[in-house]
């Protein structure tokens, strides 16, 4: 009797351990495409980086955990079984999470009218046509994504996610060519690598941002986004731009700040292009829609929370959606019908 129990302690020990193989590479790993030393890494090279808004850099990688190599222990078929569907009942728990995050908090635009962000020609045309329509999101570290929980909440993956629900018959890539750290001088200098030789339908550029905190002429960047605009159309490109964050870092600088915002309007303005109002959109937040500043900027008092980075995905693919028209969703709408009213 003595001897038998060893052997089935060590069998249930073995089939405990074979669950929790199981279990661990579905969990954070996976969703997150990192393994726990390179989100160890990460962190130590961001922290001796923080300086400005976009040093703050966030890279994930490519490619998610290596799966695990089979184990030797059988164990028992049903406890296995159950462990796998626990594993597979947390990825669809995340999953919804990332769905759902405006139940908590909901995602209002600012009361009010609004101004129109004009007529997206190109990428109206584009999805008339029933052509694809590439989009680049070019910018800082807020358009990389610092701050964000997971790529997932980046705020172009969100828009992408946005339109193609919005457009489900369309081909709608969205290109995050956003590099932290880096203001119009930077931008400019990879313009046409980044952005124009991927023949974009629409660029949404996100600027001045690092200007504002490195206290540089807002004049000086505003002559950089024109000529940037400039080229940009020249290529055949839509252009929206975007001001900086309503956030505790750019608030200490409220005079260059608002300098910097009056300018970006006017050269888009001179330009014929759009602006999404970012400062003013999350002062609403805060201001009239009483929502803490905690709930959509992280604790460095500059980047946005992934409720900040999807509200502002949200609101922009809103007033995106308007510019272009409007296609009945769950319609396959053929290439030759017209069905969009121009704004």
């Amino acid at each position: 009797m003595s001897s038998r129990c060893p052997f089935r302690l060590s069998t249930l020990l073995t089939a405990f351990a074979a669950g929790l193989a199981l279990l661990m590479p579905a969990s954070v790993p996976t969703l997150h495409g990192q393994t726990a030393s390179q989100q160890t890494g990460q962190q130590a090279t961001l922290s001796d980086s923080a300086k400005g808004e976009n040093n703050l850099e966030k890279k994930p990688s490519a490619e998610g955990a290596p799966p695990q190599p089979a184990t030797a222990a059988t164990g028992n078929p049903a406890a296995q079984k159950g462990v796998t569907g626990k594993a597979i009942d947390k990825v669809k728990e995340v999953a919804k999470s990332a769905g759902d995050i405006f139940s908590r908090v909901p995602c209002l635009p600012p009361k009010g009218a609004s101004k129109s962000m004009g007529s997206l020609p190109r990428v109206a045309n584009k999805l008339v046509a029933g052509q694809p329509v590439v989009i680049v999101a070019f910018g800082s570290s807020s358009t990389q994504g610092y701050g964000s929980s997971s790529p997932e909440f980046t705020y172009p993956n969100r828009l992408a996610a946005q339109l193609r629900r919005k457009y489900p018959t369309a081909d709608i890539s969205v290109v995050n060519a956003g590099k932290g750290g880096e203001d119009a001088p930077e931008m400019m200098r990879r313009l046409q690598t980044s952005v124009i030789d991927l023949h974009p339908d629409l660029v949404i550029w996100q600027v001045g941002t690092n200007a504002v905190l490195r206290n540089l002429d807002p004049a000086e960047t505003a002559k950089l986004v024109d000529e940037g605009i400039a080229r940009i159309q020249a290529a055949g490109s839509d252009v929206v731009l975007i001001d900086p964050q309503y956030s505790p870092r750019v608030n200490e600088h409220a005079e260059s700040a608002g300098k910097m915002m009056k300018l970006l309007n006017k050269a888009a303005e001179l330009r014929k292009v759009g602006v999404f109002p970012r400062f003013a959109v999350m002062k609403d937040w805060h201001e009239r829609q009483a929502i803490p500043i905690e709930n959509f900027v992280i604790a460095d008092g500059l980047h946005m929370s992934d409720w900040g980075y999807a509200c502002f995905a949200q609101l922009l693919g809103d007033d995106i959606i308007k510019s272009v028209g409007q296609i009945k969703l769950g319609v396959a709408v053929p290439s030759d019908v017209r069905a969009y009213r121009p704004m």
